[in-house]
């Protein structure tokens, strides 16, 4: 019998706190779960829990805490942690498991749980689905252990520092970031004290901007979604670089010193192309997603190495770099992963590389960028309400393929569904912008007549 996912999403679940699945009810089952399926031996059992800094952050902790010691394991509180911060403190203190709970770059009526093992790296699907399973078949009162078995929990004061040292160990010790100027956007979330923490440590002049989380303006027309107000800053203040985190600190997107937005994709072109020329890529390759503009592997190619693609989502980029020995790979929405330091995005360490490379190269950002000639892309979203199977609506399947057969091998278009809402987002890739403009138009009026 083939089992499916209910709860689980590309990203764990998600959804508007206080409303199923998100109520703190399903936290605490889920709390439940995770301690049922990571207590394999007779000892004292650890899960670290973190967040970021929506309001709803504590109504999902507490419930998650008492969820995880209802089991006998202990629960170990870090507070506002950026997510690879909770993988990273998951792995060194030998926890079992990790829980970070937030909705990324979601608005702050939002919020998430997503789980870590304890290597760092996000559950494979079928640990999910034994989590379901406890959850919907075997939610069982018997499982609950009495009088001294019952877990404990314990806060982990120092857990902001050992995240700081951990980051800034990524950076060469020979190397140094005095005399930068670096302007920094935390979203008002996770990252808001350990980003600007680690950037003015390691010398630098730091400009922080959206550092005073409320509970509800994490994302708020700032971070990575809203770029531009970051670039505003690095204009006004003549920085020579700046960085936009999302609200749970695992993607970076940046600026230059003139201010033009630099995504993902020029983050793993730069940094690929070192690395070949270093010989620490691994097979010559990234990995990247299908979201990737084209641009990306010509630039690799003239480089002498090559991408590998996956489907939308950092867990499958981990999964593909794991499976075949690569150490390096992201998405364009800035989530990059840098397998020989941590096991997830990071946008802090994201930074610091690019850091690294502009010191050790002696050039600016732009320089550093001009290395990829990216095609235009358009890209829309739809509101549907239900997730069809794409291939069996004749009418859609036809489109694509038309659109396919105009821009004849110089673009590509494909449609896929959000992991996260109700949505299908629409990519169209070619020469001329005004062509695909149109041709994504059409396919969005499409989508919108069929499945709208």
């Amino acid at each position: 019998m083939v089992h499916t996912k209910r709860l689980f999403g590309t990203d764990g679940v998600r959804g508007v706190a206080n409303i199923e699945p998100m109520t703190s009810e399903m936290a605490l089952q889920l709390g439940r779960a995770i301690a049922y399926v990571f207590k394999k031996e007779a000892r004292r059992h650890r899960i670290v829990i973190g967040k970021d800094t929506r309001l709803s952050g504590y109504m999902l902790e507490s419930a998650m805490m008492a969820g995880i010691c209802s089991m006998g394991v202990d629960a170990l509180m870090v507070g506002p942690l950026p997510t690879p911060g909770i993988a990273f403190i998951t792995s060194s203190m030998r926890a079992d498991a990790g829980v970070v709970i937030s909705a990324s770059h979601n608005p702050y009526q939002d919020n998430g749980i997503k789980f870590f093992s304890r290597d760092g790296l996000k559950l494979p699907d079928a640990v999910e689905l034994q989590i379901e399973r406890f959850i919907f078949e075997n939610h069982d009162p018997s499982h609950r252990p009495t009088a001294r078995e019952v877990g404990k929990a314990y806060r982990v004061d120092d857990a902001i520092g050992r995240y700081v040292v951990f980051a800034k160990n990524t950076f060469p010790k020979e190397l140094t970031l005095d005399g930068l100027k670096i302007a920094v956007d935390c979203a008002n979330g996770a990252a808001y004290k350990v980003a600007p923490a680690v950037f003015y440590e390691l010398g630098a002049e730091v400009i922080p901007i959206s550092v005073n989380p409320d509970g509800e303006n994490i994302n708020l027309e700032c971070g990575a979604l809203y770029p531009e107000k970051i670039a505003a800053r690095v204009r006004e203040a003549g920085a020579d670089i700046g960085f936009a985190l999302d609200g749970d600190g695992d993607r970076c997107i940046m600026v230059d010193e003139k201010g033009k937005i630099i995504d993902g994709d020029f983050i793993m072109a730069i940094n690929s192309l070192a690395m070949i020329k270093e010989g620490t890529l691994n097979k010559n390759t990234l990995v990247s997603t299908i979201m990737s503009n084209s641009g990306l592997e010509e630039a690799l190619e003239r480089g002498g190495g090559k991408v590998v693609r996956t489907g939308v989502g950092d867990r499958y980029v981990v999964e593909e770099m794991l499976r075949n020995g690569y150490n390096f790979g992201g998405e364009q929405s800035g989530h990059i992963i840098f397998l020989d330091h941590t096991t997830t995005g990071d946008g802090v360490i994201t930074a610091l590389q690019i850091l690294k490379r502009m010191v050790k190269e002696g050039k600016r950002l732009s320089e550093l960028a001009s290395c990829l000639n990216i095609y235009p892309q358009i890209l829309l979203n739809v509101k549907i309400k239900e997730k069809k199977d794409l291939s069996r609506i004749p009418s859609i399947a036809t489109a694509i393929k038309a659109v396919e057969d105009k821009l004849k091998n110089r673009g590509r278009a494909f449609i896929r569904y959000s992991g996260t809402e109700p949505l299908a987002r629409i990519t169209v890739e070619g020469e001329k912008e005004d062509e695909i403009n149109a041709m994504a138009n059409e396919l969005a009026e499409l989508l919108k007549k069929e499945i709208g």
